[in-house]
């Protein structure tokens, strides 16, 4: 999970290759871990998504699926749980300190973003799907 906590987390593979039942893994898990192999996968993402917030130029959309979310609303709603503030006011808070924002492009580039953002439309169907460059959250559009 944590090599690939942007991918879906599919339990019972994760289990069996652990050689144990789905439901005797999550309780093994989260009497290690003291979270439950869901929880613990959203609190990497929400680490992930809190370093692009403070590192990339992408919109609060794009980190939401780059970092394996499907829905922005429960990724919002995760993400202030954890950090106390909404996405939009985390990257306010801690914008401007140390380096410039990484180009959108390239953080996307270098996440492998625009693959997930290719799946995200149906198969087959040609379209991309995804956010496009009038999704963006801080208030352009075209």
């Amino acid at each position: 999970m944590d090599r690939d906590w942007a991918s879906p987390l599919d339990l019972d593979a994760v289990a069996a290759h652990a050689g144990y039942s789905r439901f005797h893994f999550i309780r093994a898990f989260k009497q290690v871990y003291g979270l439950t192999p869901g929880q613990y996968l959203s609190r990497r993402r929400i680490e992930r998504a809190e370093e692009l917030l403070r590192t990339a130029d992408l919109s609060v959309t794009e980190i939401c699926w780059l970092v394996g979310f499907g829905s922005l609303g429960t990724f919002s709603a995760r993400f202030k749980k954890q950090t106390g503030l909404t996405p939009s006011e985390y990257r306010q808070r801690h914008m401007g300190q140390g380096a410039g924002l990484i180009p959108g492009c390239y953080a996307l580039l270098w996440s492998g973003g625009f693959k997930s953002f290719e799946n995200r439309g149906g198969e087959g169907d040609g379209k991309e799907a995804g956010p496009g460059p009038g999704d963006r959250n801080s208030g352009e559009g075209g």
